[in-house]
């Protein structure tokens, strides 16, 4: 949660973004009784998702917005098309006995102390997720100048697909607010879970109305506060992704 000082000079932000929006919705409308129709047609479209080039890793997705105890056993060693992914399970596969959520999850992102461990880091995370992204056409490559070297960025091209992104993330704890995680589709339960832990779930409440801000963040909260362990025993549940939620939060 921001503090005082940070909520409030987010505010005019929020209040202006979200001004900018509504008049670029309003713009947009076209009169007639289809209207209903088309927008709830384009809805149907959105939850389809883009053309197989665009479709995005939950990875590629908590980098996009951004502009942590069970043993894990891989059951199928098949290749995902994803090579940070082929990695990750690669190195599951080859290691016995196997380690627990919370020792993959330091292990794969450099965060432990066994230096006989340090090969399972998974190298240079945030460029190959750019890359991938520049590849899907999301993002593009630069070169900028600063006095002694150059640095390369990936600014964003594809506008359209990262707002697409926002306002799946915003529905799901406003319109489409089931009030029961288990309900609630798995991918993007994660994408929330993975996004707050990356510092980047707020980038896409800054669009906001206040209330709605507030109304957004209180539900997240309510996520958070989840007791793991306990969601994972319940019928139906994803054991797998309450044990990640568990390592990410504790």
């Amino acid at each position: 949660m921001t503090s005082l000082t940070q909520r409030s000079s987010g505010l005019v932000q929020r209040r202006t973004e979200a001004s900018r929006s509504a008049a670029a919705a309003e713009k947009e409308k076209s009169p007639g009784e289809d209207e209903d129709e088309s927008r709830r047609g384009e809805e149907e479209d959105d939850d389809k998702g883009d053309a197989k080039e665009t479709r995005l890793t939950l990875m590629e997705e908590v980098l996009l917005l951004g502009l942590k105890d069970r043993e894990v056993i891989c059951k199928s060693d098949a290749p995902t098309g994803d090579m940070l992914l082929d990695e990750a399970l690669k190195h599951v596969k080859e290691t016995q006995p196997p380690e627990t959520v919370q020792s993959w999850v330091e292990l794969l992102s450099g965060e432990t102390w066994n230096p006989l461990k340090l090969h399972y880091q998974l190298r240079n995370v945030r460029e190959r997720l750019a890359k991938n992204l520049v590849e899907k056409g999301v993002l593009t490559t630069e070169k900028q100048n600063f006095l002694l070297f150059d640095m390369t960025t990936h600014p964003l091209t594809n506008n359209t697909i990262k707002q697409r992104l926002v306002r799946k993330v915003q529905e799901s704890v406003l319109e489409k607010w089931v009030n029961d995680p288990q309900r609630m589709d798995k991918r993007l339960l994660a994408l929330l879970f993975l996004a707050h832990s990356s510092d980047v779930l707020e980038n896409a409440f800054c669009p906001l109305l206040d209330d709605q801000y507030d109304l957004a963040m209180k539900r997240v909260r309510m996520l958070l506060d989840l007791e793991p362990e306990a969601e994972a025993a319940k019928s139906g549940a994803n054991e797998l992704l309450w044990a990640v939620v568990a390592a990410f939060t504790k």
